[in-house]
């Protein structure tokens, strides 16, 4: 079978982050395709993240990122929207990680939560403004912001389900999820410009590998970040 689930990685920990280390996931998709066109996307972000994803094949290594207060916020509204959710709507199953190979490479989503055989959750901790804005333009027409609805479709992808309910949260205003169904057009989509995005990539791989065949390159060691202030 084509998916697996990674139920036990915690998501954010050294193993899950070792799990997605080169991998296309549902949170980065953003970067390859766009959500007006369908079109792959070919500017300075989607150049530097086939870069990254050779970089991590190349070394086995994700380099540590900023975790700022937004990221902060978000782990704990994550929790408390699928808590919410679980109370009021349908309850929910975590899963750290999940991976499909059948195009003949990898996809790889991080679920917010599974809900049955067929559905998932996916949370967006929200700053007010946009909170706002979702419940007036959205919620009426059942419909998710533009930003978010390349994440989902390739989260219906890698997991094969049917449907997500996405939660926009923000603490102090009210919460109600808005189901998206999995669309084929955006998904044939994902999978051409994922295909192509896995096409660079190799070859930023075989131009790497080439260029240090040449003389005069010093091999170096890695030394992590909390090694250098100790």
């Amino acid at each position: 079978m084509s998916i697996t689930y990674h139920n036990d990685l915690i998501q954010g920990s050294d193993e899950w982050h070792a799990a997605r280390c080169g991998l296309i996931t549902g949170s980065e998709v953003k970067y390859l395709i766009s959500p007006k066109t369908l079109k792959p996307l070919n500017n300075d972000k989607t150049r530097a993240h086939i870069w990254e994803l050779a970089a991590q094949r190349i070394t086995n290594y994700v380099e540590p990122t900023y975790i700022g207060d937004d990221m902060l916020r978000g782990h704990e509204d994550e929790i408390a929207a699928r808590d919410l959710y679980s109370k009021h709507f349908q309850p929910v199953t975590e899963c750290g990680f999940v991976t499909n190979d059948r195009w003949g490479f990898t996809l790889g989503c991080s679920p917010d939560g599974l809900v049955g055989d067929a559905g998932m959750i996916e949370c967006k901790s929200r700053r007010q403004k946009f909170q706002i804005q979702t419940i007036v333009e959205h919620h009426r027409m059942g419909t998710i912001p533009e930003d978010f609805v390349m994440q989902v479709q390739t989260n219906l992808l890698v997991t094969e389900r049917s449907w997500i309910d996405f939660i926009s949260f923000s603490g102090g205003l009210p919460m109600r999820p808005i189901t998206v169904e999995a669309d084929r057009e955006i998904q044939e989509a994902i999978e051409a410009a994922t295909t192509e995005a896995e096409r660079q990539i190799a070859s930023a791989m075989a131009d790497f590998q080439e260029a240090i065949a040449r003389k005069g390159f010093v091999p170096t060691e890695r030394r992590v970040e909390h090694e250098m202030y100790i």
